[in-house]
């Protein structure tokens, strides 16, 4: 690995031809009342060194499980796992993976600056404590206790000491929980620049404006499977029909709903918001049959998508 002069890595090597993550038939059941749920059933996963993968679903979706099986927390009934050509505990090991998670962790009467310094005590050859710091954004408050600090600071800090082993993998659950708007900006173009660099970074996230601005591809998992997998534009695009949306205060919900093609219908105030199949319909109905003015009509957008796709079905 080679670095510019502030000890920032610039190339990485060692990953030959292996996939950062390649997930095979994975599958993973549980004992629940009345039977076994099957969690992750058949998830198959590539992913390329130095992509950003969003992996998105609903609650219950696998998403969680088929990550404790790529860090190595949870073994699978079937399938495989393979982190850079190798087992994920493997992996670990070698430092080359790390994880951001949504809690837990952190010793709240000791300040930021010594966790840091504690948790690269555990690593072989970790990253200076003041790179990582001013890496993570947290620099400033090196001296602040833990437990005086904000969610957004201790999810830096959870991510501080992730990059301590410069790992060539990052997972991230729930990244930016606790974190404002400049936060969260902040923490994305510094993920950006570490991919430009070669890291790989797996993330999930609630906040799908996240996913459509910051990932090379967005996952979307339904019942523990992929049911779609692509760049945000291609995801937009499998959700079909537009949004049309009106000035309409009278507005007549069931007679909009009885209109061919059209799937929902909304009022919010005295805007009619209406999802359909075939937006000329709608349209010539409002501007011909109704008082409506203001007319917008629009695609769809990564929430509509990610609604559309991973809605329908049975739920684990």
């Amino acid at each position: 690995m080679n670095a510019t002069a502030d000890g920032i890595a610039v190339q990485r090597s060692g990953h030959g031809t292996a996939p950062a993550i390649e997930i095979l038939g994975l599958v993973k059941t549980f004992a629940a009342p009345g039977g076994t749920v099957r969690a992750v059933d058949g998830l198959d996963l590539t992913v390329r060194p130095g992509e950003i993968v969003a992996f998105l679903g609903p609650n219950g979706a696998g998403k969680t499980t088929t990550i404790d099986m790529l860090l190595g927390l949870a073994r699978p009934d079937a399938g495989e796992v393979r982190v850079f050509g190798t087992a994920p505990a493997e992996a670990i090991a070698g430092g080359r993976v790390s994880a951001v998670m949504q809690s837990g962790g952190l010793l709240p009467d000791l300040t930021v600056g010594e966790t840091v310094r504690l948790i690269a005590t555990l690593h072989a050859r970790p990253r200076p404590v003041r790179e990582v710091l001013v890496r993570a954004g947290i620099d400033d408050i090196a001296d602040r206790p833990v437990g005086k600090c904000s969610g957004g600071q201790q999810q830096r800090l959870r991510f501080a000491l992730a990059l301590l082993p410069d790992p060539d993998l990052v997972v991230l659950d729930e990244p930016t929980t606790g974190m404002d708007v400049g936060g969260r900006r902040d923490f994305w173009h510094a993920i950006r620049d570490d991919a430009r660099r070669g890291r790989t970074v797996l993330f999930a996230t609630h906040y799908l404006d996240e996913a459509d601005a910051y990932a090379d591809r967005i996952v979307l998992v339904r019942s523990g499977r992929v049911v779609a997998d692509g760049s945000a534009a291609r995801i937009k695009s499998l959700a079909a029909g537009r949004t049309i949306s009106a000035t309409l205060p009278a507005a007549d919900p069931a007679r909009l709903l009885a209109l061919p093609g059209v799937d929902q219908v909304e009022q919010r105030g005295s805007r009619i918001i209406v999802r359909a199949k075939d937006s000329d319909v709608v349209a010539r109905y409002l501007l011909t049959a109704t008082e409506a003015v203001d007319l917008e009509i629009s695609g769809h957008n990564l929430e509509d998508a990610f609604l559309a796709l991973t809605t329908t079905g049975d739920h684990r």
